[in-house]
């Protein structure tokens, strides 16, 4: 083992030669780029660089054990943390900033440097930094145990300069399970209702139920929708006319509809089929099927003298605030030509599925004939019936007679059933169960969470998992995508809502569609809100 005072030589960039390493915290405290350089000059010294990476939003015992026998595998400890964006352990999470995490790292002395990675997982730090040991604990060391799957991808990228993986093993504590016992990151409701869940063992069950639907085959009906985000800043008034004048910024579009719905389900199921329709022209054909996910196969439908239906936004990218929205659409019913085509193909393949998935936005292409097949022919046939200003009052979800599992959201439960105040546990009990033969009904209701219905178990609720919002666009969408084959499995719908409120929550922090929500962001979420 080198001095101590080599060390520092070599671990010092060259503009501050004479500064020792062991700096007080904000010195610790550097860039990536800045840990990259350091780390070079280290091993060209022929000192060994440790890296530990991961959230420590909780320092603890553990920690410190852990980063303690992190340090005995080398010289030099890093410590990278995943910046706030990339923390996905669900709702309030993390709870404490990336600065304040930092800040506590750079506090123990056996840490020497500590940095935020503003990516998604530590391979691209690993390749910053290229450690000669990167330090993981001993929940990893069964690869198939790890629900983000990275710890292989983490492997390859240390030993493909070099350096080797440890993993230590002493005393663990959960972070998450600490912070739920002896913190309140939780609304009253929601906190009483987690314990109550705790108690009953509903983690090991929840995991099981996204398990079983892995290799189901799924089938989406419905609409695609090109949503597209002009971002614009408001600059006032017009001196000679009554609108508000913007400036524009830059442009996003987004897959929709039908599509988002898909992406979502295709990190949970093994294969997603997509029946829609496009328009002849603007078709943006390719655009869309560049998006889908690889076990996601589109079969589109064109419809003459139509574009494919997008909606653009014009929004203020300070909050992500929609100003106003331009429709480009043809919500006229297909054409007889298209809509033959359409059930033909259902009629021929509908028996060939597990679960059906209808995404009826109400913009034509979704008539009577098309619903009639459905309601006779889908093995397990899940329907939402959206109401949106295209389709106000003319859209409602008893159009269809039959069902097996209904996900709608409050306003349209409440305008189906035609009454504006009535509580919702009556609207679903005494209206829609009795309209339609349908035996188990989700109604979303926002910050209120979502209501549950079950002809053979009664009423349930399960409150909402975040009051945080980004952007609510696409969370109901998403919400059905992944409950729609829990509810075939004929889990009960506390389980199925759970999961689903797990998606919203996770699904209203993104910005449009710019990514969807995925298995291990779930499982992470319900783990670290039921340990």
């Amino acid at each position: 083992m080198q001095t101590d005072s080599h060390l520092q030589a070599a671990a010092e960039p060259a503009e501050a030669p004479g500064t020792p390493i062991d700096l007080p915290n904000h010195g610790k405290v550097r860039s990536i780029a800045e840990l990259a350089d350091i780390a070079h000059k280290l091993r060209t010294s022929g000192f060994q660089v440790v890296l530990a990476h991961g959230v420590f939003d909780l320092l603890h015992l553990g920690h410190v054990r852990h980063l303690t026998e992190a340090k005995n595998n080398g010289d030099v400890l890093m410590v990278t943390i995943s910046a706030d964006q990339f923390v996905n352990k669900g709702p309030g999470r993390p709870v404490f900033t990336e600065a304040l995490r930092a800040e506590m790292l750079a506090a123990l002395s056996i840490v020497d440097y500590v940095a935020i990675s503003r990516n998604p997982g530590a391979e691209a730090v690993i390749e910053a930094l290229r450690p000669s040991v990167y330090v993981k604990g001993s929940e990893y060391m069964r690869p198939e145990q790890d629900v983000t799957g990275r710890i292989v991808s983490e492997r390859q990228a240390v030993e493909r300069h070099g350096g080797r993986l440890v993993f230590t093993d002493d005393i663990t504590f959960s972070s998450s399970t600490l912070l739920n016992r002896h913190f309140s990151i939780y609304p009253p409701d929601l906190q009483e209702y987690l314990a109550e869940r705790r108690q009953s063992g509903m983690l090991d069950q929840l995991t099981g139920l996204i398990d079983r639907i892995a290799g189901m085959r799924v089938l989406f009906v419905g609409d695609t929708i090109l949503d597209e985000y002009q971002y614009v800043e408001p600059m006032g008034k017009s001196a000679k006319e009554h609108i508000i004048a913007t400036r524009y910024v830059n442009t996003e579009v987004f897959c929709g509809g039908v599509i988002a719905a898909a992406n979502t389900a295709a990190d949970f199921c093994r294969e997603v089929d997509v029946v829609t329709v496009l328009g002849d022209h603007d078709s943006r054909e390719d655009l869309i099927r560049s998006s889908l996910k690889s076990n996601v196969t589109l079969h589109a439908i064109h419809r003459a003298d139509a574009p494919t239906t997008r909606k653009c936004r014009m929004v203020d990218p300070a909050y992500t605030r929609k100003l106003f929205e331009v429709c480009f659409i043809n919500d006229t019913p297909l054409d007889s030509d298209a809509a033959r085509q359409l059930n033909h193909w259902l009629g021929d393949r509908l028996g060939s599925y597990d679960v059906i998935v209808v995404t009826d936005f109400g913009h034509g292409m979704i008539n009577r004939p098309t619903i009639d097949l459905l309601c006779r022919k889908a093995p397990f046939l899940a329907v939402n019936a959206q109401t949106n200003s295209a389709n106000t009052g003319f859209n409602l979800i008893t159009r269809y007679p039959r069902a097996d599992y209904i996900c709608i959201d409050a306003p349209e439960a409440r305008m189906a059933a035609g009454v504006r105040h009535q509580p919702l546990e009556e609207i679903i009990v005494d209206g829609l169960a009795g309209t339609i033969d349908c035996p188990r009904f989700m109604i979303t209701h926002g910050p209120n969470g979502c209501l549950s219905y079950d002809r053979n178990r009664g009423l349930g609720r399960i409150p909402a998992f975040t009051r945080s919002v980004v952007d609510t666009m696409g969370a109901g969408d998403a919400f059905l995508a992944v409950t729609s084959p829990l509810a075939a499995t004929g889990a009960d719908l506390d389980s199925v809502g759970f999961v689903g409120n797990a998606v919203g929550a996770l699904k209203v922090g993104i910005v449009g569609h710019r990514k969807s929500v995925d298995r291990a962001g779930v499982v992470k979420t319900i783990t670290a809100m039921l340990k």
